[in-house]
Formats: structure tokens, C-alpha cells, sequence
């Protein structure tokens, strides 16, 4: 009896601390990565039924959710009280993640921050639609602060998912715009300001050069110790290692690398060390601002790609597709604080926040949809089309990161007026939304 008396207890305190979290009552010094895999086991497992309604319904921001929407929500009661606190927590995140497995290394903690945006985010319209501002303030300061939490391993593929909870955060708020009151405008706006701190393209480097170049090196050196003198069984063990880890249907990936490498183990450690001395030269470039990283960036590829080192170019033209995501996020953050100061102080607000890529503030007009004004539109100085995209050295490897880019500066168009939906940010801003 006692221990189900516990459980009760346990499941109560949890049931109701969305509202304990905005009263600060409970620890705010524990480990957030504690809490979020707290929530990540209490995920909820919906009937069937319930499963079918939330994922094959888009949720579309203009009409109001149904009754049984928020049913279904309400399942994520216990996880919406961890993420709220996670949010609130004062001491770094830290997943645990243990990065000695090199490319094999487990991430499991990106998919359900990404998922718990998505959630809060949603969330946030329930609790918009039942007039509780408050209770939708704390869904959008948790869902950035997940993503913000997220990307505190380092590595390349957690601050993508970073900026991707960002873009999320933003559009909810743009979307959202109309049912916000002044002092939850503001109250957001501190929020931001006190949200985990980004983490930025630059700080990836140091785990990306550990998972490749450190953790190949370690294992050419534990082959050589238990083959040596056998440089055929280092290579027999190096190449079925390296072909399990390459690219999907790519059957070239070995070969091009040894090629690069002179054919021997030698050559592939002193491609590692060539690697890690281009990586340390690399990261001053990813700090630098817009106009500058393009031209700094194109004569670093040039260099690396002449000097032949396949093991560092073959990915060196995604950290540019990276860079160029980052400089959205950077003017579509910004966007989001410069929109509030607005709504909040007029022009002077809007001018108090400037464009990061350009002279001044954004540039601020009137968004007509359908003959109707529906709110107002910032556009940045920043068109992404202006980042170049550098294709794969080798024409087996991905070439996702090649696709054009936008040419079209980033915009974002805050909903004041309800009505037909619209895509509020991207390259169809403005375009109706397609189902």
C-alpha cells in the first residue's frame, strides 16, 4: 500500500507541474538531460486509433482544434511538466554522450527534442485556444529551450537539430502572433534572452574532427596492434570497417579514400593528421560574418581540395549549407525580437533591433493575403542564395547539401488577423499552404 501511495503521490506532483513550474517551487539545479530522458520514457503509447488522428492531421494554424485534440494532447501531461522544468534548470546540459564510438556514435536524444517542439508547440495553440496565455508562454521558452539543450554534445547533426527546433519556435510564434497581449509579448522576450545559449557551427568542429579523423586513427592503431607487421590484415580490417559506415549504395567510398591515401595505413594516418591541422584552420572562417565567410570559405576550399585530402573534403561543402542555415536562424531570431519590440513600441521598438546582415532594422510592410491584411511581414538583408553551395568532391557521395539554395531574402510574416493559412516563413513565405 505504501509504495502504491508513493506512486500515486509521484504521478500527482507530475500531473501537475506545468502549473508548479510556473510558480519556480521545485530543484532548478538538476541535470536538464536527466529530466528529458525522464520525459522520453514517460512518452505516451496511444491507442491506435489516437495514433491515426495526431499524425495523419496537419494541424492547420487557422482553424480552431477540436475538442478531441485536446484529449489526445493531454497525454503528454507528465512529459509537458519535465520539459517545463528541464527549461527552467540553471545547470548546463550534459547527454552523457560518450563520442570514442566515432560515426557510430548513438544520438538519441535529437529525435525526441525535435518531437517535443513539435509537441509543446502544438500545445501552445490548445493552450491559446482555452485563453491560458501564461500556460502557452512556458510551451514556447520549453520548446526552445529543448532545442537550445539539444545541441550541447557539440556535434554537427545536434546543432542542425538545434536551429531546426529554432525555425520551429519561430513560425510558432509568428502563426501565434494575434493572441498574444502585451505583457506575454514581453514576458517572451525576456525568455529569449534567458534561454540556454546557442550553440553555434564554429563549436561543432571539435567533435566533428574527433568523430572522423581521431576515432579512425584509434582504430588504425588497434589494428596495427593486433596485426603487426600484417599491413594486408590492417587494410582487410580497416576497409570492412570503413564500407560498413559509408554512405548508402556508395561502393566507391573505400577505394577513393585509400586512393587518396597512397593505398597504406601510413597514409591514411597522416590524412587524419592533415585533417585535424585543416579542421583548426577552419573555424576562425565559421565565425566570421556574412560577406567575409564567403570569400574566406571559397579560397579554404580551394586549398584543401587541391591539396587532395579526401577524408576532410569530402564533407568540408556541408559546413557551408550549415553556415548558411545558421545565418537564417540568426536573422529569423532576431526577426522574432525585433516583431515584439514593434508590436510593443512602434517604430522606435522595430528600429531598437537591428537586421544582423544588414545597415539597419528590417524591413517592415503591411502582409496582404486574399485582398485582406492579415498582419505585417520583416524581410532581411540576408538571401541565402548569397552562400555558396559547394558540391562533394567525390560524385558518390551525398549530394543533398547541393541543392540551390533560396533566392529570396529570409522573411517572416507575423498573423494579426485570423483567416485562410499561409506559409509565415521559408522560400514560399507568403504562399498558401499546401496540405
Amino acid at each position: 500500500m505504501k509504495i502504491t501511495a508513493s506512486l500515486s503521490l509521484l504521478l500527482l506532483l507530475l500531473t501537475t507541474g506545468p502549473r508548479t513550474a510556473r510558480g519556480d517551487t521545485f530543484r532548478t539545479d538538476i541535470n536538464p538531460a536527466l529530466l528529458y530522458y525522464q520525459a522520453f520514457l514517460l512518452e505516451p503509447q496511444m491507442q491506435p486509433a489516437d495514433h491515426d488522428y495526431w499524425i495523419t492531421n496537419t494541424w492547420g494554424w487557422e482553424k480552431p482544434l477540436p475538442e478531441r485534440f485536446g484529449k489526445v494532447i493531454a497525454a503528454y501531461h507528465l512529459d509537458l511538466a519535465l520539459w517545463h522544468q528541464a527549461a527552467k534548470q540553471t545547470t548546463p546540459c550534459d547527454w552523457g554522450i560518450d563520442l570514442s564510438a566515432g560515426p557510430e556514435t548513438l544520438l538519441p536524444e535529437l529525435s525526441h527534442c525535435k518531437q517535443a517542439a513539435r509537441v509543446l508547440l502544438l500545445h501552445t495553440r490548445w493552450e491559446l485556444q482555452q485563453g491560458d496565455e501564461a500556460g502557452a508562454r512556458e510551451d514556447i521558452l520549453a520548446a526552445l529551450a529543448a532545442g537550445r539543450n539539444s545541441a550541447q554534445d557539440g556535434t554537427l547533426i545536434a546543432v542542425l537539430v538545434q536551429m531546426a527546433v529554432e525555425n520551429i519556435v519561430v513560425a510558432g510564434v509568428a502563426e501565434n502572433f494575434r493572441h498574444f497581449s502585451p505583457p506575454t509579448l514581453q514576458a517572451l522576450a525576456d525568455g529569449f534572452e534567458a534561454a540556454p545559449a546557442r550553440r553555434t557551427i564554429s563549436d561543432c568542429v571539435a567533435a566533428e574532427k574527433f568523430i572522423s579523423g581521431r576515432w579512425l586513427n584509434s582504430q588504425i592503431q588497434e589494428l596495427q596492434r593486433a596485426h603487426p607487421d600484417d599491413e594486408t590484415s590492417v587494410m582487410q580490417g580497416l576497409r570492412r570497417l570503413i564500407t560498413n559506415l559509408a554512405p548508402e549504395g556508395d561502393t566507391n567510398y573505400w577505394r577513393e579514400m585509400t586512393n587518396a591515401a597512397g593505398g597504406t595505413a601510413a597514409g591514411l594516418v597522416n590524412m587524419t593528421q592533415v585533417s585535424a591541422a585543416f579542421a583548426d584552420q577552419l573555424v576562425p572562417i565559421l565565425r566570421l560574418p556574412h560577406g567575409e565567410f564567403e570569400n574566406q570559405f571559397q579560397q579554404f576550399y580551394e586549398k584543401v581540395k587541391q591539396s587532395g585530402d579526401f577524408l576532410f573534403g569530402d564533407t568540408l561543402g556541408s559546413f557551408a549549407s550549415c553556415r548558411r542555415k545558421e545565418f537564417i536562424a540568426q536573422a529569423q531570431l532576431a526577426m522574432a525580437r525585433a516583431a515584439i519590440a514593434y508590436k510593443l513600441h512602434g517604430d522606435a521598438g522595430l528600429r531598437s533591433i537591428p537586421d544582423p546582415f544588414g545597415g539597419g532594422p528590417f524591413a517592415c510592410e503591411r502582409f496582404v493575403f486574399h485582398g485582406q491584411d492579415r498582419g505585417f511581414e520583416l524581410k532581411s538583408a540576408y538571401v541565402p542564395a548569397s552562400t555558396p553551395t559547394m558540391k562533394p568532391w567525390s560524385p558518390t557521395s551525398d549530394a543533398s547539401y547541393a541543392n540551390p539554395p533560396s533566392d529570396q531574402p529570409v522573411t517572416l510574416i507575423f498573423v494579426e488577423q485570423d483567416g485562410p493559412a499561409f506559409n509565415v516563413s521559408g522560400a514560399h513565405a507568403g504562399e498558401p499552404v499546401t496540405p
